[in-house]
C-alpha cells in the first residue's frame, strides 16, 4: 500500500530500551486487595472460561518463586503473570550481556551496556504485564550451602538455569514441606529442551480436563444386570469406562434419578451400569449427566526419575526419543559438573567426551536406553546456544504446569517433557564450525544453534502476518528475537489487523498495556515489537484481509512474500488466505487455540495439501423446531434469546430505517398502498410504527406484553396443539425426551428473573427508540406504578401450525394477507392523523450486539429471556457468565498455549526459511490441560493422474497466453498443443463457459475469450477450471489443474 508508513522509520526513536515502560503505568488498573477475591471480568473474562473462579480463585492467592531470567525464565514469568497468580519472585544472580538480547525480549541495550543484574533489569517491566500480581526481585547466591527455608513461603518452585545436583537439594527440600511444595525445573540447550515435575507423592486433582461435564438423554434402560442405558439415536454418549453418571428426570425406573453409578462402555451409543432388575421398568425419558470427580496424581522426587523416567512421548514415529535425550541431557549434566562449563562448539573432543558420558549413564538407568550418537553429537554442538522459538513452547507449557500446581486444575504432567527441534540440523548434512561459532552480536545464541547462513536467510525474510492478537504478539516477539526481516537490504516484516485494543485483551497478548486500549492493534504491536528489537523493518496496516482488499494485497504483493503466517480466530479468513496462497505458490503458516488447545500447520508450495484440502465437519445446526418450540437444552434458549435479540433490536430497527430512506414519507407509502403496490417490507414496517413507544412507560407497557406473549401464551398455545397426553401414529408419547412440556409462567414483579426481563428489555426499547431515561426509571417502585396500569389480554388460542420436522428450515417470509393490508392501511391513517409519523418517528437505531460491554445491557436481557424459556421448559438455567459465553461465541484463550503454539509455528517458519525437504516439517495439536502434545507428518500433496501420464497436483498451473481476437477455440486448441490433452469443458469460477452438451455452446467456440469472460480494465489474467473426456461413455469427466489464461501475449 502506497500511503502506508514503515513503522520502524516511524518509531525508530522511540525504540531504545528506556521507552519500554514508555507512557503511563498501571494505573488504569486497579490494585487488588490481598484480601480480595474478586474477579476482574473485563481483563480475565477469556482465562475465565478456561481455568474457572474457583481455580482463578487459588491462584490470586498463591506465590511463585522463579529463578533464572534467561530466554526460558522470562517466558515462562510473562505468562503466570498474565495468568494472574497473586506473587511472584523473580531471581538471577547473572549480569546482562549482549546474547541475552536475543533470547531475553524484555532486555535492552542500554541494559546490557550497565551490566544490569538480569532480574532487576527485567522486573518493572514483568510487573507492568499485570497489576494484580506483587513482582519482587532477587539476586542472592543460590548454591550448595544456600539455606533453602525462605522458600516455605511460596506453593511453587520453579527453577532455569540451575545445575542438577542444586536442583536435586531443592527439589527434597521441597518434598519434606506439608503441604510439599510444588516443584518444576525447566531447561533449553541450544536445539533441545527438556521439563520436570514433582508435586509431591499425592496431588490431588479436581478437574483434569477442564471440559463441561457431558448430558446424555436416555432412549432406553434395560432392567437386567447389568444395567444397559441406550442414548438417543446419533447422539453418542462420548463418555468413557470408569466415568460417573448421575441421572434425573427418568420416567418409569424412577429410582436412579439422583444416584450416581460408574459406567462401563459397550459402544459409542450404550454404556451398562448396575443392577437395575429391582427397579420399576423404565418407561420414557431421563439424562444422564457426567460427574466430575478428584482424581490422584503420584510422582516421584527427582533422584528417583532421574534412574527411573517417566517420559511423555510427543513424537510417535520416534517413542524411542525421550529416554534417548533423557540419558544425552543427564551426560550434559554431568560433563558442567566435571569441567564447570557446557561443551564448546563444534568441538569433537568435547563431542566424544559428552558420548563416552552418555554411554556410561544409559548403563545405570533402569531401562538401559540406546545412546543416540546424533543426539548426543548435536547436544554437545549446540548447548551453547538458545533457541528462542523452543523456549517459547516448552515455556507454555511449564507455565501452565506452575497454574495446575497452584490450582489442582488438569492433569499435571508425569513427569518429563523433551522438546526438540533436532528437524532444524538433521538436513544441514555435515556442519561447519565456523558457521556456528559467536560474532559478538545479539543473535549469537541462535547462530549457535542453526549457523550464520540460516541467520542471514531470517534476516532477508519478506513475512505477512495476518493478525495482531495473542498469536500475532507472540510471533513478532519470535521474530524480534530471530532477527526476521533486519537484513540491511533484503527483509520486511508486514502486519495488519483492523482491530482496536481492549482490555481483555491484555491478559494474554503481552505487546499491550492498558494505555494502549482503543488503540490500534498493529500499529501499537509494532511500535512494542521495535522496543524488542529496533532492527526490524515493520509496516503495519490497518485493513481486514479479504476480497475487498485485493487491490492492496494482490498478487504482486503476495509474490514479494516468502511466508504468510495466519494468526487468526476464524475458518473463513484462513480458507481465503490459503486460496491465495495456493493461488500465489506462497508457504503459509497456520495455528489457533481454544482454551487449553492448540494446533500448527504447515503449507508448503509443492510438497503439502493446502489448509482447504481438509475441511472440519460442519458446526451442528440446531433445528429451527427445537429453537422454535422444542428446546431440550439450555444452549437453546441462549440461541432462541440471541436471536430474539438480534430481531428485535437489530434486524427489525435496520429494515425500519432502509425502509425509510427509499420511501420519504407516510404520506407517500400510503397512497401507494391504496393504489395496490407491493412495497417489500411495508407490513412490518407500519406494524413496528404503530405500536411505537411515545415515552418510558411505554417502554415498560411493551417489555411486559413481550414477556406474555414469550413465556406464558407461547406454552399456552403449545399445550393447545399437542395436550400433554397426545400420542404420535406409533402410539408413543408426543412429549417424551428430547421434547420437554413447556408451563406457562405467570408474571410477578418482585421474582428478580422476571423483574431483569423487564428493566433490560425496557432499557433496549428505549434505546432503539431514542427515549430518555433515568436511574430512577429502573428502581422497583417505579416500575411496579407502570405495569400495576398496563393491561394483559387474555390468551386465545389460535390455528397456527407448529412446525415440528427437525428438517424444516426457518421461512424466509410470511405470506401477506389481504386482512393485513387492511390492517396496515388503517394503522398508517391512524399514525398520519395523530402525527405520529414525522420525520423523527421514521428513525430508529440499530443496535449491534457487544457482549464486553457489562453497561448496555445486551447480555442482562439474554440471561433474563434465556433462562425464562429454560424455566418454562424445566431446563437448568445459565448464570450471566455462561450465557455471555454462548450468546457472544467467546473463545477461550490463555496465554500459556498461545505461547507455546506460536513458539512451534516459528520452529517451522525456520525450516521454510532454509528450504527444507518435506520429511521436516511438522504439524502438532497439543491440549495442556491432559497434557498432550502431538507431532505428526505434514500431509504430502495428492498427485491426480488424468492420462496418458499426465498428472498434477493443487500447486500446479497450466498457463497459457492469448491476445486480443483469441477465440475460445483457440484457447481449447492451445491447451491441447501445449499439454498434450484436450479440454471437453471450460469453466471460470461458477460460470460455464463452455459445455458441450449445453445449447447454445457451440457457437461460443467462434467468441472471443474477451467477450465470455469481460475482463476488469485491470485484471491480466483468469484463473480458469477445464476438465477432460472420461475414457469411458457414461463415466465423469477428468478433472483437470487450473489455466490461468493471460489476455495478452506480453505478460509474464
Amino acid at each position: 500500500m502506497e500511503e502506508s508508513e514503515f513503522v520502524a522509520a516511524r518509531e525508530r526513536e522511540a525504540a531504545s530500551c528506556s521507552s519500554w515502560g514508555a507512557g503511563r503505568t498501571n494505573t488504569n488498573l486497579p490494585i487488588m486487595s490481598t484480601d480480595s477475591l474478586e474477579i476482574d471480568d473485563a481483563l480475565y473474562s477469556r482465562q475465565r472460561y478456561v481455568l474457572g473462579d474457583t481455580a482463578m480463585q487459588k491462584m490470586a492467592q498463591s506465590h511463585v518463586f522463579l529463578s533464572g531470567m534467561g530466554g526460558l525464565g522470562v517466558e515462562i514469568a510473562k505468562n503466570i503473570v498474565l495468568a494472574g497468580i497473586k506473587a511472584l519472585t523473580i531471581h538471577d544472580t547473572e549480569k546482562c550481556q549482549p546474547w541475552d538480547l536475543g533470547t531475553n525480549f524484555f532486555l535492552c541495550e542500554d541494559d546490557v551496556f550497565n551490566k544490569r543484574n538480569r532480574a532487576e533489569a527485567v522486573l518493572h517491566r514483568i510487573a507492568e504485564l499485570n497489576p494484580y500480581v506483587h513482582v519482587t526481585s532477587s539476586s542472592f547466591p543460590l548454591n550448595e550451602n544456600t539455606d533453602l527455608s525462605f522458600l516455605d513461603r511460596y506453593q511453587c518452585v520453579v527453577l532455569t538455569e540451575i545445575k542438577l545436583s542444586l536442583q536435586k537439594k531443592i527439589d527434597d527440600f521441597c518434598r519434606s514441606q506439608c503441604p510439599p511444595i510444588k516443584f518444576i525445573s525447566a531447561d533449553v540447550y541450544g536445539i533441545w529442551s527438556r521439563l520436570f515435575c514433582d508435586f509431591g507423592d499425592e496431588f490431588e486433582v479436581v478437574d483434569t480436563t477442564g471440559e463441561e461435564p457431558k448430558e446424555i438423554f436416555i432412549s432406553n434402560i434395560t432392567q437386567a444386570n447389568p444395567g444397559i442405558i441406550t442414548c438417543l439415536e446419533n447422539r453418542p454418549h462420548k463418555l468413557e469406562t470408569g466415568q460417573f453418571v448421575t441421572f434425573r428426570e427418568i420416567n418409569g425406573m424412577t429410582g436412579l434419578n439422583g444416584s450416581t453409578q460408574q459406567i462401563t462402555v459397550i459402544s459409542p451409543f450404550a454404556f451398562h451400569i448396575g443392577d437395575t432388575t429391582k427397579l420399576e421398568p423404565y418407561l420414557h425419558g431421563g439424562i444422564a449427566v457426567q460427574v466430575k470427580t478428584p482424581k490422584i496424581f503420584y510422582f516421584e522426587s527427582l533422584e528417583r526419575q532421574l534412574k527411573h523416567a517417566t517420559c511423555l512421548i510427543p513424537d510417535f514415529s520416534k517413542p524411542e526419543a525421550p529416554l534417548e535425550i533423557h540419558t544425552a541431557m543427564l551426560a550434559l549434566d554431568q560433563f558442567q559438573e566435571n569441567y564447570r562449563r557446557k561443551p564448546n562448539i563444534g568441538c569433537q573432543q568435547d563431542s566424544k567426551e559428552l558420548l563416552n558420558l552418555s554411554t556410561y549413564i544409559s548403563g545405570t538407568l533402569e531401562e538401559k536406553p540406546e545412546v543416540n550418537a546424533d543426539i548426543v553429537n548435536w547436544l554437545s554442538w549446540t548447548a551453547q546456544g538458545f533457541l528462542p522459538p523452543l523456549a517459547a513452547a516448552v515455556g507454555g507449557v511449564a507455565s501452565q504446569e506452575v497454574l495446575k500446581a497452584v490450582t489442582g486444575k488438569f492433569s499435571p504432567l508425569c513427569q518429563w517433557l523433551y522438546i526438540e527441534a533436532s528437524d532444524i540440523v538433521e538436513t544441514i548434512g555435515k556442519p561447519k564450525p565456523e558457521e556456528f561459532l559467536p560474532r559478538g552480536d545479539r543473535y549469537d545464541a541462535l547462530r549457535a544453534c542453526v549457523g550464520d547462513s540460516l541467520c542471514q536467510k531470517l534476516q532477508n525474510l519478506n513475512v505477512f502476518l495476518v493478525g495482531c492478537g495473542a498469536i500475532g504478539c507472540e510471533m513478532l516477539k519470535n521474530f524480534a528475537l530471530l532477527g526476521v526481516g533486519t537484513g540491511k537490504k533484503k527483509g520486511l516484516i508486514t502486519i495488519t489487523d483492523p482491530d482496536l485494543i481492549e482490555k481483555s485483551n491484555l491478559n494474554r497478548q503481552f505487546l499491550f498495556r492498558p494505555h494502549h486500549i482503543q488503540k490500534p492493534k498493529s500499529y501499537t504491536a509494532a511500535g512494542a515489537t521495535l522496543k524488542i528489537n529496533p532492527q526490524l523493518k515493520i509496516d503495519a496496516h490497518l485493513n481486514k484481509v479479504c476480497p475487498a482488499t485485493e487491490t492492496i494485497y494482490n498478487d504482486e504483493f503476495y509474490t514479494k512474500q516468502d511466508i504468510i503466517i495466519t494468526a487468526l480466530d476464524n475458518v473463513e479468513a484462513r480458507r481465503y488466505i490459503d486460496s491465495r496462497c495456493l493461488a500465489n505458490l506462497r508457504p503459509l503458516l497456520d495455528s489457533g487455540t481454544m482454551g487449553t488447545k492448540g494446533h500448527t500447520e504447515v503449507v508448503v508450495p509443492h510438497l503439502t495439501e493446502s489448509y482447504n484440502s481438509h475441511r472440519d465437519p460442519p458446526e451442528e445446526e440446531i433445528p429451527f423446531c427445537t429453537l422454535k418450540s422444542f428446546p431440550a437444552a439450555i444452549e437453546h434458549t441462549i440461541q432462541w434469546a440471541r436471536d430474539k435479540f438480534e430481531s428485535s433490536f437489530s434486524h427489525k430497527p435496520s429494515l425500519f430505517n432502509k425502509f425509510w430512506q427509499s420511501y420519504h414519507s407516510a404520506e407517500e407509502v400510503l397512497q401507494k398502498i391504496q393504489t395496490g403496490h407491493n412495497l417489500e417490507g411495508c407490513f412490518q414496517v407500519v406494524k413496528l410504527l404503530s405500536k411505537r413507544p411515545r415515552n418510558w412507560s411505554q417502554c415498560v407497557e411493551l417489555a411486559r406484553l413481550k414477556f406474555e406473549k414469550y413465556f406464558n401464551h407461547k406454552a399456552l398455545q403449545l399445550l393447545h396443539c399437542f395436550p400433554l397426553d397426545t400420542r404420535l401414529k406409533d402410539g408413543s408419547l408426543f412429549w417424551q425426551s428430547p421434547k420437554r412440556p413447556p408451563s406457562p409462567i405467570k408474571f410477578e414483579l418482585n421474582e428478580p428473573l422476571h423483574f431483569n426481563f423487564i428493566q433490560s428489555a425496557a432499557k433496549l426499547y428505549a434505546t432503539i427508540y431514542c427515549i430518555q431515561f433515568t436511574e430512577k426509571d429502573f428502581s422497583a417502585d417505579a416500575l411496579l406504578n407502570i405495569l400495576s396500569e398496563v393491561k394483559v389480554e387474555e390468551f386465545k388460542p389460535s390455528s397456527k401450525v407448529v412446525q415440528t420436522d427437525e428438517s424444516a428450515r426457518k421461512p424466509d417470509h410470511a405470506p401477506i394477507s389481504s386482512e393485513d393490508e387492511r390492517n396496515a392501511i388503517f394503522q398508517l391513517e391512524k399514525a398520519i392523523s395523530a402525527n405520529e409519523a414525522t420525520k423523527r418517528d421514521l428513525q430508529m437505531a440499530v443496535l449491534s450486539f457487544e457482549k464486553d460491554d457489562d453497561d448496555n445491557g445486551h447480555i442482562d436481557f439474554i440471561t433474563a429471556a434465556s433462562n425464562l424459556r429454560a424455566k418454562m421448559y424445566n431446563i437448568e438455567p445459565a448464570n450471566r457468565f455462561k450465557t455471555k459465553r454462548i450468546a457472544g461465541k467467546i473463545i477461550p484463550a490463555i496465554a500459556t498455549s498461545t505461547a507455546a503454539v506460536s513458539g512451534l509455528v516459528a520452529l517451522e517458519m525456520l525450516k521454510v526459511a532454509g528450504g527444507y525437504p518435506f520429511e521436516a516439517y511438522k504439524n502438532c495439536f497439543l491440549n495442556l490441560a491432559i497434557p498432550i502434545l502431538v507431532f505428526t507428518e505434514t500431509c504430502e500433496v495428492r498427485k491426480t493422474e488424468i492420462r496418458n501420464g499426465i498428472s498434477f497436483t493443487i500447486w500446479d498451473r497450466w498457463i497459457i497466453h492469448g491476445k486480443e481476437d483469441f477465440t475460445l477455440l483457440d484457447f481449447i486448441n492451445a491447451v491441447k498443443e501445449k499439454y498434450g490433452i484436450e479440454p471437453t469443458m471450460v469453466v471460470q469460477g461458477v460460470k460455464m463457459l463452455y459445455v458441450p452438451v449445453m445449447p447454445g455452446h457451440a457457437k461460443r467456440l467462434k467468441l472471443t475469450m474477451h467477450k465470455l469472460v469481460k475482463p476488469s480494465t485491470e485484471k491480466k489474467y483468469v484463473d480458469l477450471t477445464v476438465s477432460f473426456a472420461p475414457d469411458s461413455d457414461g463415466d465423469e469427466d477428468l478433472p483437470g489443474p487450473p489455466v490461468r489464461y493471460y489476455f495478452n501475449n506480453d505478460t509474464d
